[in-house]
């Protein structure tokens, strides 16, 4: 796998401060915590081109086997996990894994490959700063997560610190990504080079299981910019925008997102703002000259809204509706997954569907769900979602659909290029997905508090996941009526 400097440099300093540390290097000669997490996923996907081109559909079976080892001494800890993944097609075994920018590339530095090893996480962790038991501070790789998955999910290089009482809940960081470390992602996405995030959040419990927050994020993006040459072939991964972006949003909730409660009602909410200012690559002339300006600026201002209400009917049902909005120029800021807990259940559902993926870019989504549990043994939700642009002349943002416009020669019908689908012009309605989460639990394992975050449920499941999306009238008539996305999981932690 090829690192550059600067991450080699960060990996011998991992190393050199665990081994530097006397009673961590004792550490290491007696392992506290380790063990395998073994994963078999299924996938089935069909028409993530919504028909507008050939292939592109995956059926397959993928083993993930994920080796960990946790240990601890007085306030120091450390934590290391591996993968290894074979499949027999390009199958999604981690629900952390962005489809986009990993696989519609011309460059073969980042195509996702059927089999491949991987760093997951490695970090060191320190938490004697404060007497209390949920404060860690923690340097390298490691998992980054918050409640609602639309700020931070994901495994990224970071300098984090959490603070978790029961009445006060605090993050701060910075962080940025320098590798993939997998065999077959030896490049970064073009948004991932050179971008520094530095974001903080707190949460206070004002009245029992109410609790109110202010969360910040910015990303100071200062990577070169690679501008098109006349008579050289463009690559998909140069960098062609950079800029300055901040987010600054309120938060209020019921501890909606934690699945034990019992409340009766539960709700959520948050809003958030975002101002900045960017600078993108402009390409060359039609007839190949290069442009007037290399250039262009442009100043961002946005804002997003998420809201939900959950009723308990009983011990074992719950329903609930919820509805999110996204103005046109508003972004996120690249670290998020959109999964959480929002229908009550243990397991992570995608907030805006499992087929379609949207983004908080320029959409409105209105939900209905419905979920289940019986003990720890079972769950399930039902879910509905309507989508539509929130302005009809203007992209949307979703990891999940990549129709094209195909460019085909007039006489033999062959397919000369491809691009992406525009949308209709003042159309807004872009679709309706119904999506059906079922989990299976057999064990309640039992592992370490410092990684909840790196692992979401200490059990062994079977869980299917799966969505069916129905495109609107944005996409035309074109398109295929239908496309899913399924998947069965099997995990196994030993």
């Amino acid at each position: 796998m090829k690192l550059n400097p600067f991450v080699q440099a960060g990996i011998g300093l991992t190393f050199a401060l665990i081994w530097s540390c006397p009673t961590l290097a004792a550490m290491t000669e007696e392992p506290k915590n380790f063990g395998l997490e073994v994963k078999i996923t299924g996938q089935s996907e069909d028409d993530r081109d919504l028909g507008t081109r050939s292939g592109g559909d995956v059926n397959g079976v993928g083993l993930d086997l994920r080796p960990w080892v946790y240990g601890e001494s007085g306030a120091w800890s450390a934590y290391a996990m591996g993968q290894a993944v074979t499949s027999t097609d390009i199958i999604e075994t981690d629900t952390l894994q962005q489809s986009d920018g990993a696989e519609n590339t011309d460059n073969s530095d980042r195509q996702t490959k059927k089999n491949y090893l991987a760093m997951r996480e490695f970090w060191v962790g320190y938490s004697g700063f404060t007497p209390y038991p949920g404060e860690i501070l923690k340097f390298g790789r490691q998992r980054l997560r918050n409640d609602d998955g639309q700020w931070r999910d994901t495994n990224i290089e970071a300098l984090n610190w959490t603070f978790d009482t029961t009445l006060l809940r605090a993050n701060a960081g910075v962080a940025e990504r320098f590798s993939e470390y997998r065999t077959d992602l030896k490049e970064l996405a073009p948004k991932d080079k050179d971008r520094l995030h530095a974001y903080a959040d707190a949460a206070y419990q004002w009245t029992p299981g109410n609790w109110v927050g202010i969360r910040g994020h910015h990303t100071h993006d200062n990577g070169k910019l690679d501008y098109p040459e006349p008579g050289v072939p463009a690559d998909s991964l140069d960098k062609k925008q950079n800029g300055d972006i901040s987010w600054l949003g309120l938060t209020a909730d019921s501890d909606a997102y934690n699945w034990r409660n019992t409340n009766t009602v539960n709700y959520w909410g948050s809003i958030t703002g975002m101002r900045g200012d960017t600078d993108t690559v402009n390409p060359l002339n039609a007839d190949g000259t290069p442009p007037t300006e290399a250039k262009r600026g442009e100043d961002l201002n946005g804002w997003a809204t998420d809201v939900g209400v959950r009723l308990r009917l009983d011990p074992q049902w719950q329903v609930g509706a919820a509805y999110a909005r996204a103005s046109a120029d508003y972004e996120q800021n690249g670290l998020e997954s959109n999964r959480s807990n929002f229908t009550g259940t243990r397991s992570r559902v995608h907030r805006f569907g499992e087929a379609f993926r949207g983004e908080m870019n320029n959409l409105q989504t209105a939900t209905l769900f419905g979920s289940w549990m019986l003990n720890d043994e079972y769950d399930a939700s039902l879910i509905y979602h309507k989508f539509w642009r929130v302005d009809g002349n203007k992209p949307v943002g979703s990891n999940g659909i990549n129709a094209v416009e195909n460019n085909t020669d007039d006489v033999t019908g062959a397919v000369l290029s491809s691009t992406s689908l525009p949308l209709n012009d003042g159309e807004k309605d872009m679709g309706q997905e119904m999506d059906l989460v079922v989990t299976k639990y057999f064990k309640q394992g039992l592992l370490p508090a410092a990684l909840s975050q790196s692992i979401d449920e200490p059990s062994a499941l079977v869980r299917f996941r799966g969505g069916v999306f129905k495109p609107g009238d944005a996409y035309g008539s074109q398109v295929d009526s239908y496309m899913h996305r399924a998947f069965i999981d099997v995990i196994w932690r030993f």
